[in-house]
């Protein structure tokens, strides 16, 4: 261990946390939670005896280390999983090649979901959050906040005879709609996504409304829910962007010297396009909040006219999402990330400054794009509203590269401006590319169902609702049909499809 990091090391604080381990390069080649910081990352430099080949690879290498701290170990928990997405340190797939990935599972479009934990996730539609690598931890935390945000753990089945979980405050009372259920499980994700603080924000708005109103039981009920919430922080178990010191995120501060930014992008939007052959054609929006996905706030568009043209379909999508009732719905970006090149961005551009009479607001907005082949970004001049620090590329060992209207930014790629933007870029064609396949699915089936006659929309979405896909409908039976259509209708339906 050489003095620098020896003296270091000396700083570390007692709070929970996640810790970077750094290579001679600045390479991050590991990342880890720690319910205590300094206790965790000293380890790793006491005795080795009683450690494997590939952790006295990972300690050999270690030439510096950094860390943010987090209010609970819970915060660590789902921070560490973030970073490691971003960061994808080689010596995370090494000393982890061994130990299943774990997922949390929620399926939001069913009338009463359930959470669940599967290690291999499936194109079913539900969401999934993960991937954790420390199961049990996971599970554990998750057993904490059921207490705060009851949920089911399995298929709800309607009964007028509460059950145990109910009694103990673990599943939604009787009573409890369909649609308040779904309200509190989506503040148990924005939770599971770093959202805690917006969350005690608005339970304590609400609770002051229901006491001026002297519904002092509901009032009652949220006061103890801000009581539960407050006590995770004592949990002890092994999130994120609420308590991430955003200035020690050196991808966020490097973004802000190298473009000149007049503040830190604690909202960034990144956006894609998807479709096939000017069919299904979708967009994205992903948001990073401090640096950490938010999915919460995640937005999809369809195209109101179909066009196999990104240009102009990312234009409508600019224009759509910089519209007077979404910046008010939505707020405004810190930074706008396009995939793409100088066309992608140019279109953008052209949807910001479209607007007639705009608002001042508006058109700062600093816009970039990171071009795929050489993962370089894009900055159209003047028109990006950024300002290139030429000191800071020297730093960062880059160079530009001036062509018309338009430099081109090539940095490293190891470098944590271009992982954390190749990590909204990425997630930003995720995204679209679920929506596409979604619409595709969904155009395929209706075909199927279109041919029947008397199947009309409406029945169509409750027949995929049921089964899923036009495959599971054709291998029910007609009783089963019958429950959605009736027996009629049933019998035309089970006939077609059977080529009857």
């Amino acid at each position: 261990m050489n003095k620098l990091l020896e003296d270091k090391i000396k700083t570390l604080p007692r709070s929970p946390g996640v810790y970077f381990h750094k290579s001679k390069s600045g390479e991050i080649i590991y990342v880890g939670k720690a319910a205590v910081l300094k206790n965790r990352v000293r380890q790793y430099f006491q005795s080795k005896k009683d450690m494997d080949i590939k952790t006295q690879a990972l300690v050999s290498e270690i030439f510096d280390t950094d860390w943010i701290e987090t209010e609970s170990e819970i915060d660590a928990l789902f921070l560490e999983s973030e970073m490691v997405k971003r960061y994808m340190p080689r010596f995370n797939i090494l000393l982890r090649d061994d130990k299943s990935q774990l997922f949390v599972r929620i399926d939001m479009k069913s009338d009463w979901p359930f959470v669940s934990f599967t290690r291999n996730p499936a194109d079913d539609n539900a969401d999934y959050f993960g991937p954790y690598y420390n199961g049990y931890a996971v599970k554990k935390a998750l057993r904490y906040l059921r207490k705060v945000f009851p949920y089911y753990t399995k298929h709800h089945q309607t009964t007028d005879k509460p059950d145990l979980d109910v009694h103990i405050g673990l599943s939604p009372q009787l009573g409890v709609s369909s649609t308040q259920y779904k309200t509190s499980l989506r503040k148990l994700i924005k939770y599971i996504e770093g959202g805690r603080k917006q969350i005690v924000e608005d339970i304590e708005k609400d609770m002051k409304k229901y006491a001026s109103r002297h519904d002092f039981e509901n009032a009652a009920s949220l006061r103890n829910m801000l009581r539960n919430l407050r006590e995770l922080q004592t949990k002890i178990m092994f999130g994120d962007k609420e308590f991430l010191d955003i200035s020690k995120d050196r991808a966020l501060s490097d973004l802000v010297e190298l473009l000149g930014l007049t503040k830190i992008p604690a909202r960034i939007e990144g956006y894609d396009i998807s479709h096939m052959s000017g069919t299904n054609v979708v967009a994205s929006m992903v948001v990073f909040t401090n640096g950490v996905s938010d999915r919460a706030n995640y937005r999809k568009f369809k195209t109101r006219i179909e066009h196999n043209d990104d240009f102009y379909n990312m234009n409508e999508t600019l224009t759509r999402r910089l519209s007077e009732k979404n910046l008010k719905d939505w707020g405004k970006p810190d930074l706008i990330l396009i995939d793409g090149g100088k066309g992608q961005l140019d279109a953008a551009l052209r949807a910001r400054d479209s607007f007639q009479g705009q608002t001042l607001e508006r058109g700062k907005i600093p816009f970039i794009g990171l071009a795929k082949k050489q993962e370089q970004i894009v900055v159209k001049h003047e028109l990006s509203n950024v300002v290139i620090n030429k000191e800071k590329l020297a730093e960062l060992d880059g160079y530009l590269t001036i062509s018309d209207d338009f430099t081109l930014i090539n940095l490293p790629n190891s470098t944590h401006i271009i992982k954390l933007l190749q990590r909204i870029r990425d997630e930003s064609h995720r995204f679209a590319v679920s929506y596409h396949t979604v619409l595709k699915r969904a155009r395929q089936t209706s075909s199927a169902l279109d041919e029947i006659p008397g199947v009309g929309p409406a029945t169509r979405k409750k027949l995929i609702k049921k089964f899923g896909s036009v495959k599971l409908i054709s291998q029910a039976t007609v009783e089963d049909i019958a429950e959605i259509t009736g027996s009629l209708k049933a019998d035309v339906i089970f006939r077609n499809l059977h080529g009857q």
